[in-house]
């Protein structure tokens, strides 16, 4: 019997050979999509073996490296500290055609955030936020990407009139002292910021 399965197999491998091999088309499909399928598992494996380092290690950021990044850099800092808090599917958007989200996420109690960012190389010192990005925001933040949670962080500081919008419309600033401790510390953003949204579904985090 175990001849006669060993036969078996033997005819049945061959023949698939002759057939690729008269169809090498097929084969070359079939190596690409291999080749393809290989690489994207190297790729995943290497992105979980880093944020596994990250979450051993506690990414921090203190507010000179910020101040000297690129704006693009930072909008990929703030994807990274969503990441750390534990923001799996946290991701940056920002670009030509971003209506406004520069990173999206998605915490671990469900709700989507959508995060405009905003960086100002003399920090402090440089210009103010003010309501026309809030404004930009406002309008797409929950309507066009749909958050739950829809803020503006900056390394520099907003006017008190941006503030006061952003309080009547229920949007969330994080100013150059908030993203001190967020960058700095190990807290989630979420318990830094005040009136966010309840949880969308239990968690073992809740």
């Amino acid at each position: 019997m175990a001849l006669f399965a060993l036969v078996v197999v033997w005819v049945m491998v061959t023949g698939a050979l002759r057939w690729l091999a008269a169809h090498p088309l097929v084969l070359v499909s079939l190596l690409v999509v291999g080749g393809g399928a290989a690489a994207f598992w190297i790729v995943r494996r290497r992105e979980r073996a880093r944020w596994e380092r990250v979450r051993r290690h506690g990414l921090r950021y203190a507010l000179p490296q910020i101040d000297a990044l690129h704006h693009r850099q930072f909008e990929y800092a703030v994807r990274d500290l969503m990441h750390r808090d534990g923001c799996a599917d946290a991701v940056q958007v920002g670009g030509a055609g971003d209506n406004g989200a520069d990173v999206k996420a998605t915490d671990p109690y469900g709700r989507r955030w959508v995060i405009q960012c905003k960086h100002r190389r003399a920090g402090l010192s440089g210009a103010a936020v003010g309501t026309p990005d809030l404004h930009v925001l406002n309008g797409t933040g929950r309507p066009v990407h749909h958050g739950d949670v829809v803020v503006l962080v900056t390394n520099g500081r907003f006017t008190g009139n941006a503030v006061d919008f952003a309080r009547s419309q229920r949007l969330h600033l994080v100013d150059r002292s908030l993203l001190a401790r967020w960058a700095g510390g190990s807290t989630p953003l979420w318990e830094l910021l005040g009136a966010v949204p309840p949880p969308r579904r239990p968690t073992s985090l809740s």
